[in-house]
């Protein structure tokens, strides 16, 4: 072989070799691991639907954090448990000191997005004297709705026309949007729930 061409031959062997050892292949490892989730696989915050309030505002689930929650999910055209369920919610709100009800959120979220416009919500609100400071009444889409839904274990289906069946749920939940505490029925006692509520409050 002509020397040249030896010479250029071995050239190319060197300067591969070095690419090779300049840029080693990327190690896949769990010793590097990925950067940690903000909220848990149980928040509610991690649900990426928008919803507007009553008052026009439009917003994500994760715009709640930090507070208490109290939720329930409901609808304006209720003809029976949906009140009595806001009076139970209610009722937790009264139970609390009083220095503690502003730093808890009273949320209702509705299931009827089809009927339940803006100026149902505030209709809503107006009725049951829910005070603006404590208490977000939200609309979504049909999916946001069935997929809080789910996450939250509420079931709902079309009874009627314009009713639905649907779970007797009040649920907590903590600043990071995590199930705390669950309670199913209609008029029951809610001191479980204010107790919960108080554990997640400051002292002072």
């Amino acid at each position: 072989m002509n020397p040249l061409v030896k010479l250029l031959a071995l050239l190319a062997l060197t300067v591969r070799g070095f690419a090779v050892a300049e840029a080693p292949p990327q190690k896949t490892t769990c010793e590097v691991g990925l950067p940690a989730g903000k909220y848990s696989e149980k928040s509610i915050y991690r649900l990426e639907s928008t919803w507007r309030s009553d008052t026009g505002r439009t917003l994500k689930l994760s715009a709640l954090h930090q507070r208490p929650v109290v939720l329930a999910l409901f609808f304006t055209n209720c003809a029976h448990s949906c009140p009595i369920i806001v009076a139970d919610m209610k009722q937790i709100e009264a139970k609390l000191p009083r220095k503690s009800r502003d730093k808890v959120t009273f949320l209702l979220a509705s299931i009827d997005p089809a009927r339940d416009s803006l100026e149902a919500l505030k209709a809503f609100r107006a009725k049951h004297s829910l005070a603006p400071d404590r208490w977000t009444l939200l609309r979504g889409d049909a999916d946001g709705v069935r997929e809080l839904a789910a996450h939250i274990g509420f079931n709902y289906v079309p009874g009627s026309e314009t009713q639905f069946a649907h779970s007797l749920l009040i649920t907590v939940l903590n600043g990071k949007g995590d199930v705390l505490f669950q309670q199913a029925g209609l008029g029951v006692d809610r001191t479980e729930a204010v107790t919960a509520l108080k554990k997640l409050l400051p002292k002072n």
